[in-house]
């Protein structure tokens, strides 16, 4: 076990969360989790971390494949939105139902790179690099795909507060910071 993993009976998933792995412990999956400064095993397989974290943010996982398959017409190997307010965009590696899915947050990747077996090296923001097994060519695509979600989900919302401009009635949402809450101020356009 590495230095800083420790295992923990709940878990959400955070702004600060950059990927989560399966592993074998015995007969059954966990989960490696690893965040920015930390590591963590899980008792629960990557999916159900990755379900009931979006019921942590008030949605069913069922409901986020919903609104991807919306919002760009995905219906394998669907990114998820887990909570855009904090910007927690996942792609899957695999199908989420196979074993093997890792699970990327598409806001930390900063690099990816062909590795020499034919997997995929990923760099993330914080400069650590893992290996994972996938072809750099699917990885590309899988990027893609969340990076189209991510801006189709947000011209949607910059759609709904210019339409709400228009009509003198709007809500600004500001943050000072990423991490603190927003702000709402009702304003009414005379």
């Amino acid at each position: 076990m590495h230095e800083k993993e420790r295992i923990i009976e709940e878990y959400e998933i955070s702004p600060y969360t950059m990927a989560i792995f399966p592993m074998l412990y015995g007969s059954k999956v966990y989960s490696e989790i690893l965040e920015v400064e930390n590591q963590f095993i899980s008792p629960f397989k990557p999916l159900d971390i990755v379900k009931k974290s979006c019921q942590y943010f008030g949605a069913s996982y069922e409901g986020r494949k919903r609104g991807t398959q919306y919002l760009i017409g995905v219906t394998h190997k669907s990114p998820i939105i887990v909570d855009p307010f904090t910007s927690i965009f996942l792609l899957p590696t695999t199908s989420p139902i196979n074993p093997d899915c890792i699970w990327i947050s598409h806001d930390h990747v900063s690099q990816h790179d062909k590795s020499p077996s034919g997997n995929t090296l990923v760099t993330f923001r914080n400069k650590q690099t893992i290996e994972i097994p996938i072809s750099r060519s699917s990885f590309v695509n899988q990027l893609q795909r969340t990076a189209q979600l991510r801006m189709r989900f947000y011209q949607n919302m910059e759609n709904i507060e210019s339409k709400y401009k228009k009509s003198g009635f709007y809500l600004y949402m500001e943050a000072s910071e990423r991490k603190r809450e927003y702000d709402i101020k009702r304003y009414i356009e005379d």
